[in-house]
């Protein structure tokens, strides 16, 4: 039975988000979270590439055949990734600069992979866009929320925005890698208490209930069916 549009709309806040529930796209979410502005800027570029790969994605659904639909999503997804990278070096240099190369890994970002393979080849495109709005908010939320309490703590600003009362009380630790997983390992448990752990299924853990299941297993599932 399928979800209601608005139970797709919001999956990926909270229930399958991306970075706290399922643990995607974890290296940009690392990277890129000692900075507010960089986070936000990351959010949406990969939240446009989301949507408007899905749409595509499931626009062509019916006529990408099974065996090259890997790197048809990728060419796709790449398409994407480019406009936004030529869009943003244009009108947003600064933003261009600060995000460096994991703007262009955008490509083989899991998330969005994840998503082409498991929702989008097999919904319409209204439904798929939905999908793409709800993970991309949740994947911008989640790199949000990482990147305030970072910089707060870590370089006593928000958005590059010095907090006066920070200013002799900062925490380097935090805007440096060890401090990145320390608050991922924190929001990851904020994120499974208020979910009560059944947030995925237990049925759901491990590689069969990751988005990305199907495109780790390709050689595999290709020779079972042989």
């Amino acid at each position: 039975m399928k979800k209601g549009y608005l139970s797709v709309l919001i999956n990926g806040l909270l229930k399958e988000n991306p970075v706290f529930v399922l643990v995607l796209g974890t290296c940009p979410t690392l990277a890129m979270t000692d900075s507010a502005t960089k986070a936000f800027g990351m959010g949406i570029a990969a939240a446009i590439v989301l949507i408007c790969s899905n749409m595509v994605i499931s626009a062509l659904r019916k006529i990408i055949p099974d065996t090259v639909r890997i790197p048809c999503y990728i060419v796709v997804i790449a398409g994407f990734v480019t406009i936004v990278q030529m869009a943003m070096q244009a009108y947003m240099p600064d933003m261009y600069k600060s995000l460096g190369t994991y703007l262009a890994l955008i490509v083989v970002n899991c998330i969005i992979l994840g998503r082409a393979e498991m929702f989008a080849r097999e919904n319409g495109i209204f439904r798929s866009a939905l999908d793409g709005i709800g993970m991309g908010l949740g994947f911008t939320i989640a790199l949000l929320s990482m990147a305030t309490v970072r910089e707060i703590l870590g370089a006593g600003s928000f958005f590059g925005i010095a907090i006066p009362f920070m200013k002799n009380y900062t925490i380097p630790f935090f805007t440096q890698a060890p401090g990145g997983f320390f608050v991922f390992g924190c929001l990851i448990a904020v994120v499974n208490v208020i979910t009560k752990g059944k947030a995925i299924k237990k049925k759901e853990f491990g590689c069969e209930g990751c988005p990305s299941y199907a495109v780790c297993h390709v050689e595999k599932i290709a020779k079972e069916e042989q």
